[in-house]
């Protein structure tokens, strides 16, 4: 273990831990291809329209989040809807990848920190750490990569499809509500374009877990100019979740 006299810059490098994320040991094989959709209720609405069927239901305390699957161009995929931060995001990924989940696209929205409008497709290609999670998978850094084969099979699909979009660096924070104008100011500076709550940490444990994972990204609120809500990128939430599930069919 390298110990560190801030907790959270500690790093174990032991990969086993007491507490497995398949610790239930449920009668559970989940299809190896899945779409993490940070799209809330979405999900459920999609799910019943298509008759989708419930194989899992994971139980955060909180919420209990089922597990879907499908077939999608040829392909079986699972999805579900993905809780909002780090911490138990990447607590439902790790859970779904102990029980059989290898190639992973998450989507859901972001804050624009620059003048993008509202609706517009981003690709991460990394992420800055400023959450938790994600030290906890990967020694400390400031940065995360994305896995280049499976941005490059996300930007693919959105390239067949004539989805304009733009690759970025995305800021990953816990502090929602601590995003002062000096922090975005320091973010821009840095390169990043984009604030969420997620991906670092969704990437860091895919990296540790050795699966493949993107994350498709579009604007909603934004932080260019003060804050605005706009309209939270609703508009966006169905060509999103079909382009995320071309993605994981697609992903290999």
């Amino acid at each position: 273990m390298i110990k560190n006299e801030i907790p959270l810059l500690e790093y174990d490098m032991d990969s086993n831990a007491l507490v497995s994320p398949t610790h239930e040991n449920m009668d559970l094989k989940l299809p190896g291809r899945c779409v993490f959709a940070f799209l809330g209720d979405y999900i459920e609405s999609y799910a019943a329209e298509h008759q989708c069927k419930q194989v899992a239901l994971f139980d955060s305390i909180a919420r209990k989040f089922p597990v879907y699957t499908t077939e999608h161009k040829g392909a079986q995929l699972c999805f579900c809807a993905a809780p909002a931060g780090s911490a138990a995001a990447v607590q439902f990924l790790d859970w779904l990848i102990g029980y059989g989940v290898k190639e992973v696209v998450a989507v859901g929205c972001c804050g624009t920190l620059v003048g993008f409008p509202e609706n517009v497709f981003l690709l991460p290609t990394r992420a800055l750490r400023d959450e938790g999670a994600s030290y906890h998978y990967i020694a400390p850094s400031r940065y995360v990569d994305l896995n280049g084969l499976a941005v490059s099979a996300v930007a693919t699909v959105l390239q067949k499809r004539g989805v304009s979009y733009t690759e970025c660096m995305t800021w990953t924070t816990d502090g929602f509500f601590r995003e002062t104008q000096d922090k975005v100011n320091a973010r821009k500076e840095e390169g990043c374009s984009v604030v969420e709550m997620e991906c670092a940490g969704l990437a860091a444990c895919a990296q540790f877990r050795k699966i493949l994972f993107a994350e498709l990204l579009f604007t909603a609120d934004t932080l260019a100019n003060g804050y605005d809500s706009r309209g939270w990128g609703k508009q966006s939430y169905g060509t999103a979740f079909s382009l995320a599930l071309d993605a994981a069919a697609d992903m290999c």
